[in-house]
């Protein structure tokens, strides 16, 4: 069994399944409302679907005859928590090559201010 942190990045791995989760991020909609962008059959979405709800990014509810979908955010939060430290990692590092740039152009003047004197 796969944590829960692979199975949410293994869910969002496929462009169908985010589009799917952008679409719910407005509201909850049925499997036929999220199907009608795609050029794909109920039983693909549906099975799309069933990989959202294994990691926990979907659920459906029962309304008489209609099972809306909806988003449940939680995994994503966790998500970017764990992209957010290594976001701060390469901020980190950006940093430190952009002072030795700096460091670089300044030796670099300074030479060909020797230079022109």
């Amino acid at each position: 069994m796969s944590d829960p942190l692979s199975t949410t990045f293994q869910a969002l791995a496929d462009p169908t399944r985010r589009a799917i989760l952008a679409r719910l991020a407005l509201g909850e909609a049925s499997v036929s409302d999220l199907a009608q962008p795609f050029e794909i059959s109920l039983p693909a979405v549906s099975r799309h679907l069933k990989v959202l709800e294994q990691a926990g990014l979907v659920s459906r509810t029962r309304e008489a005859q209609w099972r809306p979908c909806q988003l449940n955010a939680g995994p994503l939060k966790d998500a970017a928590g764990w992209i957010e430290h290594y976001r701060r990692f390469w901020d980190g590092s950006f940093e430190r090559m952009d002072a030795y740039l700096a460091e670089l152009q300044a030796n670099k003047e300074a030479k060909d201010h020797e230079r022109d004197d």
